[in-house]
């Protein structure tokens, strides 16, 4: 093969590991990749995936493989327990004593031919790794990962690169250095993306969980009703996926329709926004901004009062009877506590009940010689309410928060795999 087929091969090759990498959305998947990816276009033996720290202080263990000894750690296998690397000293001082750690801190590649034999560096733990294992690590390629903006996010190692035709370790060549090199370049950006895709879905979650917690905060009567949703639908759907008899066996949601679900869960209630909270919150029959039972209150002080002084009136009268006016005080307290305990809603009405609340409301007083009804058309209105507290028209304005759910998030550019949000989010209110 010539030379120029060669690096044909090995372009082809670079794309198609690039193309493969920037398909890979689980992250642990992505880290095994790049490192057996790695391994494979170098022939090495063993690679190590450093990812930087969020505080860039620290190298973080990702991935740690070594062929010939079967380790396999990180990502999608055995979890790593070994502490991380530090970058700075405790002096505060640069680490550069430690090959990755200096890899980070400056941005230089190190190609090493024997670690055993290599100044500048400390591989105290390499060699007590060694000692321990009984296997000989030798040569090393150590490779920074930088993003589209040149920082440094991880560093990837590899060691003991073998030769093609009997395996025995030989150093990393000028080839491989460069592959690798490019590899770690296509590695970075896959891995920016993808940590970027995961950091916007967290953010878009956390906007998502804000405005429901907003929502829930409008009302002492309902809060954390829309948390309380979206865990008891998201354990159904899990239940839903475990079931493998009955109705629900042949129904699976994926991963992506369960993250539906979840967003659509945590969204239902968004109409809300525009319910009044005087509707939202109407504990009692009358009330508005403020609870109508003391307007009553004092509508029925005054007629008491009117017919207190009616009795005194007759009272100085002698030929006149006060008792049939004591009685109409005894009545007007009985009616008033009557629409008391009518206005709380707490039981259903029966027809005789609205029959009352209707006899008082045909009732009429004094207000400067001019008749009015004991009880307005509205007052009415709200107190034969037959179950609950919300009359016709505020009952409608609840259920309308569910039409306005749904106007408000499809005005959203949800994606592909979460387009049917809007739908669920809306029509669950149909269901309850």
């Amino acid at each position: 093969m010539s030379g120029q087929d060669a690096e044909m091969k090995q372009i082809k090759r670079l794309i198609r590991i690039g193309t493969a990498l920037s398909a890979e959305p689980n992250i642990d998947r992505l880290f095994e990749m790049i490192v057996e990816e790695a391994r494979k276009i170098t022939n090495a033996d063993g690679g190590t995936l450093y990812i930087m720290s969020d505080d860039n202080r620290e190298l973080q263990f990702a991935i740690v493989q070594t062929e010939t000894l079967k380790v396999r750690m990180g990502g999608t296998g055995e979890k790593i327990s070994w502490k991380p690397v530090r970058l700075y000293n405790s002096d505060d001082t640069p680490n550069h004593g430690n090959v990755s750690a200096y890899v980070a801190l400056t941005g230089n590649i190190v190609n090493m031919s024997d670690v055993y034999h290599s100044e500048g560096f400390d591989f105290k733990g390499t060699r007590s790794f060694d000692a321990h294992t009984g296997y000989r690590s030798k040569s090393m390629l150590v490779v920074p990962m930088k993003d589209h903006r040149n920082d440094i996010i991880g560093v990837l190692q590899l060691l003991n690169a073998r030769d093609d035709v009997n395996q025995d370790v030989v150093p990393f060549s000028n080839e491989s250095q460069e592959m690798t090199e490019s590899l770690a370049s296509l590695a970075a950006v896959a891995l920016s993306n993808n940590r970027l895709i995961r950091e916007l879905e967290t953010l878009m979650d956390s906007f998502i969980r804000a405005i429901a917690t907003a929502i829930d905060e409008k009302s002492p009567y309902t809060g954390g009703h829309i948390r309380r949703v979206a865990e008891l639908t998201m354990d159904i759907a899990r239940k839903i996926n475990e079931t493998v008899e009955g109705s629900y066996a042949e129904v699976h949601f994926s991963d992506d329709e369960l993250k539906e679900l979840q967003i659509a869960a945590w969204l239902h209630d968004v109409g809300k926004i525009t319910t009044p909270e005087y509707v939202i919150d109407k504990a009692t029959k009358l009330e508005t901004v403020y609870d109508g039972i003391e307007l009553l209150r004092l509508r029925f002080a005054l007629v008491d009062m009117q017919e207190k002084i009616r009795i005194l009136q007759h009272q100085m009268n002698p030929v006149s009877d006060s008792g049939e006016k004591d009685a109409d005080r005894i009545q007007l307290a009985e009616e008033f506590r009557f629409l008391s305990e009518t206005n709380l809603g707490s039981e259903r009405m029966s027809d005789e009940m609205v029959d009352h609340v209707r006899a008082i409301a045909a009732r009429t007083w004094d207000v400067n010689g001019k008749q009015e009804s004991l009880l307005t058309e509205k007052e009415a209105e709200n107190l034969i309410i037959r179950q609950g507290t919300l009359n016709t028209a505020e009952r409608e304005i609840v259920k309308n928060h569910a039409a306005v759910t749904h106007k408000i998030l499809s005005q959203l550019p949800f994606p592909k795999k979460l387009k049917r949000v809007p739908e669920y989010a809306a029509a669950h209110h149909e269901a309850l």
